[in-house]
This record gives C-alpha cells, sequence and structure tokens, in this order.
C-alpha cells in the first residue's frame, strides 16, 4: 500500500500518540488484576504481586540497552520488530497456567514495551519549530495509555477473565504495528560507532549537558511526588469517610486523562521561548493542588479538582523538559531519552517508597507534607535552572 507524503505526515503524529498508549499500557495492565490472577492460578498474592516489580525492572534494562539503540538502528525497523516480540509475549502470558512463567512472561512484556520511549523522540525529530507541540501530543498519547489502561483492564476481568486482557491487548499491539508499518517517516540513524561505544555516548550526555541534568531531576521530583499521590491516595479513598470500592477508586484516573489532554498547551509555550515561565507555572500548580488536597482532605469535588491540576502540572512539566532536553543535540535523542526516562522512573520508584513510609508514619496529613515538600523542591531546581541559565547565557555573549 502506497501513501502519499502527506498522508504520512498527517497521520504520523495521531498514529504515535495511539501506539505509543498501546504499547506502554502493558506495564499498568496488571495491577489492578493482581488478585484475579492469583486466584485463578491458587497461587498467593504476594507471589502474582511481584508481577508488576518484574515488568518494571524489565521496563528499566530496556531503557538501558533497547531505547539507545533508535540513535544507532532504522528506528521504523527497529519498533516494529520489538513490537513483533510483545505481542508474541502477550499472547503466551495469555496462556499460562503458572506463577513461574507469568513472572518470566512479565519481565519480557517490560522490556518489549519500551518502543513508546523510542517513538517520543522520533516525534521530536520531526520538526523544530513545533517540537513541543508535537512531544506534548505524543506523550499525551502515551499517559492515557499508562492511565486508562488499569480502568480497562478491570472492566474486562469483570466481564471475561484476566486472560482476555492480554489476548485484546496482543490485538491492540498487532493494529498498533501496521499503523506504525505505514505511517511512520523513515529517519535514518545518525550514529556510526560500536553498541558499546554507544552505550559509552549515552553516558557522556551526563557530563555534557547541564540541562539534561536539571530536567532529568526535577522530572524525578515530580513524577515521584505524582506516584505518591497514585499510591496513598487509593488508601485514603479505601477509608473514612469515602468506603470507595476498587472500581470507583479507579475511575479517578479518568480525571487524570483529562489533564492530560490539557497539558500539550505548555508544549506550544515551550516552542515560544517561554520555557521558565512555563515551568513555575506548572510546578506551582502541582504544589498548589497538594495544598489544597492537604487542606480539604474529605472534599470529593475538590479532590477532584485538585486530582486534576496536579495532573495538568506534572505532565505540562515533563513536556517542556521533554523540549528542553531534545533541543540539546539532534543526533542524540534516544540517548537523551534515556537518561531523562531512567532518572524519571528512579524518582518515581523512591517517591512510591516515601509515599507508602509517610502514610505508615501520619497517614493522608504526613503523605501530603511530603508530596509538598518535593513539589518545593522542584520548585528550587527551576529556579537555580534559570539563575545557571542566564549566567550561561551572559557568559556566552562575553
Amino acid at each position: 500500500m502506497n501513501l502519499s507524503q502527506h498522508t504520512r505526515q498527517a497521520w504520523g503524529i495521531p498514529v504515535m500518540a495511539v501506539s505509543g498508549g498501546i504499547i506502554v499500557a502493558n506495564l499498568y495492565y496488571n495491577q489492578p488484576i493482581l488478585h484475579h490472577i492469583a486466584a485463578s492460578l491458587q497461587a498467593p498474592d504476594s507471589s502474582i504481586g511481584r508481577m508488576s516489580m518484574t515488568a518494571q525492572m524489565g521496563y528499566g534494562l530496556g531503557m538501558l540497552l533497547l531505547v539507545p539503540l533508535g540513535d544507532m538502528l532504522h528506528r521504523k525497523r527497529l519498533i516494529v520488530t520489538i513490537c513483533l516480540l510483545l505481542c508474541a509475549t502477550l499472547l503466551l502470558t495469555a496462556a499460562a497456567r503458572n506463577t513461574t512463567a507469568i513472572l518470566f512472561l512479565s519481565f519480557f512484556t517490560g522490556l518489549f514495551s519500551t518502543p513508546a520511549q523510542i517513538i517520543l523522540p522520533m516525534a521530536a525529530a520531526l520538526g523544530r519549530e513545533n517540537r513541543g507541540k508535537t512531544v506534548g501530543k505524543v506523550y499525551s498519547g502515551i499517559l492515557c495509555g499508562m492511565l486508562g489502561s488499569r480502568v480497562l483492564s478491570g472492566l474486562i476481568t469483570s466481564w471475561l477473565g484476566w486472560q482476555y486482557v492480554f489476548l485484546f491487548s496482543a490485538v491492540l499491539v498487532c493494529c498498533a504495528i501496521v499503523l506504525l508499518a505505514l505511517f511512520l517517516p523513515e529517519i535514518p540513524p545518525r550514529f556510526r560507532g560500536s553498541y558499546g561505544g554507544l552505550l559509552k555516548s549515552t553516558l557522556g550526555l551526563i557530563k555534557e549537558y547541564p540541562v539534561l541534568r536539571q530536567s532529568a531531576l526535577l522530572g524525578a521530583f515530580t513524577f515521584g511526588a505524582f506516584c505518591s499521590f497514585w499510591t496513598t491516595v487509593t488508601f485514603h479513598l479505601s477509608g473514612a469517610p469515602f468506603h470507595y470500592s476498587t472500581a470507583q477508586i479507579g475511575l479517578f484516573g479518568i480525571i487524570a486523562i483529562g489533564g492530560a489532554l490539557v497539558a500539550p498547551v505548555f508544549g506550544k509555550a515551550a516552542d515560544k521561548g517561554n520555557v521558565f515561565r512555563g515551568l513555575y507555572l506548572s510546578v506551582g500548580m502541582m504544589a498548589a493542588s497538594i495544598m489544597l488536597l492537604k487542606m480539604f482532605p474529605y472534599s470529593t469535588t475538590l479532590l477532584i479538582a485538585g486530582i486534576f491540576f496536579l495532573d495538568i502540572g506534572v505532565q505540562a512539566t515533563q513536556i517542556t523538559n521533554f523540549t528542553r532536553i531534545y533541543a540539546l543535540n539532534e543526533h542524540a535523542h534516544s540517548r537523551l531519552n534515556t537518561v531523562y526516562m531512567t532518572t524519571y522512573f528512579i524518582g518515581a520508584a523512591i517517591g512510591t517508597g516515601f509515599g507508602l513510609l509517610s502514610w505508615k508514619m501520619g497517614g493522608w496529613n504526613m503523605a501530603t507534607w511530603q508530596m509538598l515538600l518535593w513539589s518545593l523542591i522542584a520548585l528550587t531546581i527551576v529556579a537555580v535552572s534559570q539563575r545557571r541559565s542566564a549566567t550561561a547565557g551572559m557568559l556566552h555573549k562575553a
């Protein structure tokens, strides 16, 4: 099937956004249905509970070892090949009948879900003028996949059984493969060295670019606070005075999806050069939302408003960060993304741990204090980054 250049350009970004969401959702499908899987396999909840951990381990390894290949190999072929492996893994997961197989396949599900992080820098390479807007659209698609996966897996499991979640996802991934093969642009690789040299150069970027270090640290603290919130709010909503069911709590993810769709507006602002103004606004919105959640812990209406604006703040910060780092080196987008996203997920893990510890020590009050602290640290990082950027600009002029 031959498609015109205009058709490829018109559909390329929407296809990247939808496909990225379909792929990354596979990291999160298991979270709401772990108990159902354990009951089906007659295994302890604690054993099946390691599915999420092994999937994240696989994803982390893929971030380090597979994503940098986007600068070395033909990206389109690399993405399609890994997606085919993901599809096969999902089909095997649906057929698995013991804990060992489930955990083994969960690791490879995470490993082969990394094409979403190759697609994102690929979108950034399509044009400089509207980079923030383009990255914002694709990242919103990825985020909708992350947030919507939990709702979808719960519904499918309640209707048909947990195996159909993975069968359904395999079908979606197959559809994504067809779309990607048709509409992804042909971008030749720029890195000419060896694989070892590729990985070494990835680490070299950390030392070379202060903006990368600043953005990665900012991303770690904002996403850490975000993950801390979603970990502890489940306990908050399941207790008095709410006593919400698991299904009701899962529906709050829809609010976050709404926030994700608004966040690309900040990408447009970054394109116009209003980087630090946008960061102050987005991180400030995040801090204000957490303060609102702290002051009115039992108001459902204000909880919904807080979740909406918290999500806008966090995701807008990430989009602005992506816009900044992708402008550093046009030939190293995948490697820049590897450094940023690895730090990002380290922040997520630490934030989740501190959230659980805060909840154990002082419930929702202590948890929101911890999130507020992280958001204030994030604001400090923005201020320091702005000052250093201004200093660097003055030295450059001199």
